[in-house]
C-alpha cells in the first residue's frame, strides 16, 4: 500500500493564518461538548417531567407521556434533526425568521437545531427510565408518604424521585454516553463538530487513517471518562436494599 504515514499531522499548518489542524480538532470537540451538554439538559428536564406524568393516576397525564414516547422514539434521529433544521424555522414569526437566517451564523443555527432535536429524541428514552425507576419502588413508599400528609408533589420530590434516580443511574450512564455519541449526527446539518472537522482535515491532508484514529481515541477516552464519573456517582449514592444497591 503506497501510503505516507504522518502521525504528527495535527501539528501541521492548515495554510490559513497561523492555525494548525489540532485547532480545528479542538474546535470540533468544543461544539461536541456544547451540543451534548445542552441536549442532555433538555432530555433530563423533559424526560423527568413526562416520566413522572406516566406514573400519575391521571389518565390524561399518562396519555401525554405515552404519546410523546411513542412519537419521538419511533422516528429516526436524523429525520428529527432535518425537521428542526429545515422545517421548524419556517414556522417562526417573520421577525424571528429574519434573526434566524441573517442574525445567527450558519453554525449557530445548525447547533441550536441539532441540540433541540437530540434533546427531544433522548428525552423519550429517559421518560421510560424514569417511569421504570418509579414503578420499581414498593407501593408502600408512596402510601406511607400520603399517610404522613404529604401531597403528591411532595411525595415525588422527597420520597420517590430520590430513590428512583438511584435505581436508574446505570441506564442513565448509557444514555449520557449515547447522547454525546449521537451529537456526531449534527455534522449532517452543518455543525462543525468533531466528526465534521475530522472529515475536513482528512480531505485536506489525505492522512485518513491517522485522523480517524485520533477521532476514535478522543471518543473512546471521553466516553470512558463519563462512564467512570457516573460509576463513582452510582457508588456514592447507592442505597443498600434498592436495585443494584449492593450490600452494607
Amino acid at each position: 500500500m503506497n501510503y505516507s504515514w504522518n502521525w504528527g499531522v495535527l501539528f501541521e499548518s492548515t495554510g490559513i493564518g497561523d492555525g494548525i489542524y489540532l485547532d480545528w480538532m479542538l474546535t470540533g470537540i468544543g461544539w461536541l461538548l456544547l451540543i451534548g451538554s445542552f441536549a442532555w439538559a433538555i432530555a433530563m428536564v423533559i424526560g423527568t417531567i413526562l416520566g413522572i406524568m406516566r406514573t400519575l393516576p391521571n389518565k390524561w397525564a399518562r396519555a401525554i407521556g405515552t404519546g410523546y414516547v411513542t412519537f419521538f422514539r419511533n422516528i429516526p434521529l436524523l429525520v428529527q434533526l432535518f425537521f428542526w433544521f429545515y422545517v421548524a424555522p419556517g414556522w417562526l414569526t417573520p421577525a424571528l425568521q429574519e434573526y434566524w437566517y441573517k442574525g445567527l451564523s450558519p453554525n449557530a443555527s445548525a447547533m441550536i437545531s441539532a441540540t433541540i432535536g437530540l434533546g427531544l429524541f433522548t428525552a423519550a428514552r429517559i421518560v421510560e427510565q424514569v417511569r421504570t425507576g418509579i414503578d420499581s419502588l414498593p407501593p408502600g413508599q408512596s402510601n406511607a408518604a400520603y399517610a404522613l400528609g404529604l401531597t403528591t408533589a411532595q411525595t415525588y420530590k422527597q420520597v420517590l424521585l430520590p430513590q428512583a434516580f438511584r435505581v436508574i443511574l446505570p441506564p442513565l450512564s448509557s444514555e449520557l454516553t449515547n447522547c454525546f455519541k449521537n451529537a456526531s449526527v449534527a455534522s449532517l446539518v452543518g455543525v462543525m463538530e468533531l466528526i465534521s472537522q475530522t472529515k475536513t482535515i482528512s480531505e485536506y491532508t489525505q492522512n485518513n487513517i491517522e485522523i480517524y484514529t485520533y477521532a476514535t481515541i478522543i471518543y473512546l477516552l471521553f466516553n470512558l471518562t463519563l462512564i467512570g464519573l457516573m460509576g463513582l456517582l452510582e457508588r456514592k449514592l447507592r442505597v443498600p436494599g434498592l436495585i443494584a444497591g449492593g450490600q452494607k
